[in-house]
């Protein structure tokens, strides 16, 4: 398949991917920084408590998670696309099937919120597991995709 973009077009697009998985990462730091701080409002003593829910911990990491699920879940795809786009395969290998993984991960933690609402704390230890081995993948993947961005540098 060959779309009718130019060399110059196909080069910029290889970074779309790694830009905003960058960022990602960030956010998903942020993420759960805010999901400790929920944790540490559900078992702070009552004085402590009325102080910390003035943060709106639980709030924003419910949005923040959200806009995080969505942008992964399409960024992971428009890497897999643009990869596909300019050689006309995907590559497998330990950073495609990490990323699958991953996605794979942020769908089943965001699943378990209709749980976790209702107060199930297997649903919060599970998500709490699933968002921390996420958070070392993603760091893991920063990795891989700067040998990736190199190469492709490299061969420019």
């Amino acid at each position: 398949m060959d779309l009718a973009l130019s060399q110059s077009t196909k080069y910029w697009l290889n970074f779309f991917h790694p830009l905003l998985m960058w960022l990602l990462l960030a956010v998903s730091i942020y993420a759960a920084y805010l999901g400790l701080q929920v944790q540490r409002t559900r078992n702070a003593s009552s004085d402590q408590k009325k102080e910390l829910i003035k943060g709106r911990y639980n709030i924003r990491h419910y949005q923040i998670g959200s806009i995080l699920l969505g942008l992964m879940v399409a960024g992971s795809v428009g890497g897999m696309a643009v990869t596909y786009i300019n050689n006309g395969k995907l590559f497998v290998g330990p950073h495609l099937l990490a990323g699958l993984g991953m996605t794979t991960l942020i769908a089943f933690s965001a699943a378990l919120s209709p749980y976790m609402q209702k107060g199930a704390n297997w649903a919060r230890m599970t998500h709490i597991l699933l968002n921390f081995t996420l958070l070392g993948l993603f760091a893991w993947q920063a990795v891989t995709g700067v040998q990736i961005v190199q190469r492709i540098l490299t061969n420019a």
